[in-house]
C-alpha cells in the first residue's frame, strides 16, 4: 500500500510562521505598553502633586488697612497742630499732670524729640524717602500687622512732612510743631509716636518672623 506522502515543512516556513507568531506578540505588547506607561506617568503626577506642599493663600493684600492706619494717624496729628498753635501758641504751659506732663508748643527744625535741629533739608529728604520705600512695600503686602506698623510710619512721616513743606520759614525748611512735653524728657508730637510705634512693632514682626508679604520664616 503506498503510503501517503506528507509535505515536509522547510526550515523557512517554520521559521516564517514563528516569526508571524512573535511580531504579532511583539506588536500587541507595544500596544499595551504606552498605555502602562500612561497609566504610570499619571500615577507620579499626582503622588508628586499629593507631595507638594500648598501654596499659601494669602487673600488680599492689606493697602486699605495701610491706608486706613495712615490716614487716621495723619488727621490726628494735623488737627492736634492746628489746635494747640490756634490756642496755646505763645501761651504758658498747660499743665495735664502737674509739671510731670504739659502741653508747651516749641517749633522744632530737626527730627523727632527735637534732635539734629542743622539737618532739616536732610530729614526733609528721609521723610519723603520713607514714603516712596513704603509705598513700594504696600504692593506686596498681605499682613495686617505689617499694614499697621507701615501705615504708622506712613501717617506720622506725612505728618512732619507737611510741617517741613507749608510752616515757616520756608518749603522742605519748616519747623515741625511739638507740643506734648513730659517732665525730664524731649517734647513731641502725635506724628512722632506714630513713628516709634510702627518702628517697634516692625521690630516685633521680624523677630517673630513675619514677612510683609504673610509669609513666616524661621531662622
Amino acid at each position: 500500500m503506498t503510503e501517503v506522502e506528507r509535505p515536509v515543512e522547510g526550515p523557512d516556513d517554520s521559521a516564517a510562521g514563528g516569526g508571524d507568531e512573535e511580531r504579532t506578540e511583539g506588536e500587541r505588547a507595544g500596544e499595551e505598553r504606552p498605555e502602562a506607561e500612561d497609566a504610570g506617568t499619571e500615577r507620579l503626577e499626582a503622588d508628586q502633586t499629593d507631595d507638594e506642599p500648598a501654596a499659601p493663600r494669602r487673600g488680599r493684600r492689606r493697602i486699605t488697612v495701610l491706608i486706613a492706619v495712615a490716614a487716621l494717624a495723619f488727621v490726628l496729628d494735623l488737627v492736634s497742630k492746628l489746635a494747640v498753635v490756634a490756642k496755646l501758641e505763645n501761651h504758658a504751659p498747660v499743665e495735664l499732670l502737674g509739671t510731670w506732663l504739659q502741653l508747651n508748643v516749641i517749633r522744632n527744625p530737626g527730627a523727632a524729640f527735637g534732635l539734629g535741629e542743622a539737618l532739616t533739608l536732610l530729614l526733609t529728604a528721609i521723610a519723603v524717602a520713607v514714603v516712596v520705600v513704603i509705598a513700594r512695600i504696600a504692593r506686596k503686602l498681605y499682613s495686617t500687622p505689617w499694614a499697621i506698623a507701615l501705615g504708622l510710619l506712613l501717617g506720622g512721616a506725612c505728618g512732619n512732612l507737611t510741617d517741613r513743606i507749608f510752616r515757616a520759614p520756608g518749603v522742605f525748611q519748616g519747623a515741625v510743631v511739638d507740643f506734648i512735653a513730659p517732665k525730664h524728657f524731649a517734647v513731641f508730637n502725635l506724628a512722632d509716636s506714630a513713628i516709634v510705634c510702627g518702628g517697634i512693632l516692625i521690630v516685633l514682626l521680624s523677630f517673630r518672623g513675619l514677612d510683609p508679604d504673610g509669609t513666616v520664616h524661621r531662622d
